[in-house]
């Protein structure tokens, strides 16, 4: 029982370190597509390849979804707070404040999802997820404040961005608690809320904005938005969040928040060696104090089983 219980944490910490490697390698597909197109459009398209996907997946049977006889209150929440809400609020807040800004408000993720936990889910989460969590958090801001620290001192931007951190808090939350779904129930989910919402917002910008045509024939004349939409359609928002899922129904909110500072390693080191950014004294600094806290954080793994 130990042993298996053993094997489904280290399958769970596996889980969380691949959904962050595929959302750090995101940036620079992220960065070349709002070039070409805006955050609407990016987001339109991706949800639509996601859903189109993952539908794809179930009509050939290499999904199996079933919703018959499972409450829809906790589905529903899932797919309410991410990606609805914390990608309306992402989009805004970025738009309104600076990149370093919106990096420190979204690298406190991890402290406000353990939160929640306690609260809502009355897991009182273990000394050294605390401290692991709070010493990856010092990493981040370390790593993001390097790259330039600026403010813009908008406090309508401070505010989408606090929630959109709250709901990524209550997306982890709620996934724990809509235990009855799998992975690839709530993936399903989430992604067809999020082809519901984003792609009417992204046609309707584009009708107003008069480059509804432009924005509908953009994958077909521009290679990089093309593989940009392609990447966060099926690696970001299919394989990410089904990643993400699991690790959360696996390893419990706590010890999968300790997880989200690598995404930053990630997007750190993929930047430096694809596309020639520097790599400053500061970020090598952040980069190692992000690593010591996941470290910290998971230290026990193979001495207890909280979470």
């Amino acid at each position: 029982m130990m042993k298996k219980s053993r094997s489904r944490i280290l399958w769970g910490c596996l889980c969380a370190v691949g959904c962050e490697t595929l959302f750090g390698l995101s940036y620079i597909c992220t960065k070349e597509a709002t070039l070409a197109a805006s955050a609407l459009t990016l987001l339109g398209w991706r949800f639509f390849v996601a859903s189109a996907f993952m539908t794809l997946c179930v009509a050939l049977g290499r999904v199996q979804v079933r919703w018959k006889g499972k409450p829809r209150k906790p589905l529903l929440a899932v797919a309410l707070c991410n990606p609805v809400v914390y990608f309306v609020a992402e989009t805004i807040g970025i738009s309104r404040t600076t990149a370093s800004e919106s990096g420190a408000f979204l690298a406190c993720i991890p402290a406000v999802s353990l939160l929640a936990s306690t609260l809502l889910l009355d897991k009182s989460p273990q000394k050294h997820q605390v401290v692991g969590i709070a010493v990856t958090l010092a990493g981040v801001l370390t790593a993001v404040l390097a790259a330039g620290a600026s403010a813009s001192f908008s406090l309508s931007g401070y505010a989408v961005l606090t929630i959109a951190v709250l709901s990524y808090a209550l997306y982890s939350v709620s996934v724990e608690k809509a235990a009855a779904y799998t992975g690839a129930e709530l993936t399903m989910a989430m992604m067809a809320a999020g082809a519901a919402v984003f792609i009417p917002l992204a046609l309707a910008e584009g009708w107003h904005a008069e480059t509804l045509a432009y924005s509908l024939y953009l994958p077909l004349t521009n290679t990089a938005f093309l593989a940009a939409v392609l990447y966060q359609g099926v690696g970001c928002s299919v394989l990410a969040f089904f990643l993400s899922n699991i690790a959360i129904a696996s390893i419990g909110v706590n010890r999968t928040a300790s997880f989200i500072g690598i995404s930053t390693v990630v997007s750190i080191v993929a930047g430096v060696t694809l596309l020639g950014e520097t790599f400053s004294l500061m970020q090598t600094i952040g980069v190692a104090v992000i690593l010591a806290g996941v470290y910290i954080a998971n230290a026990n793994i193979g001495k207890s089983n909280g979470m």
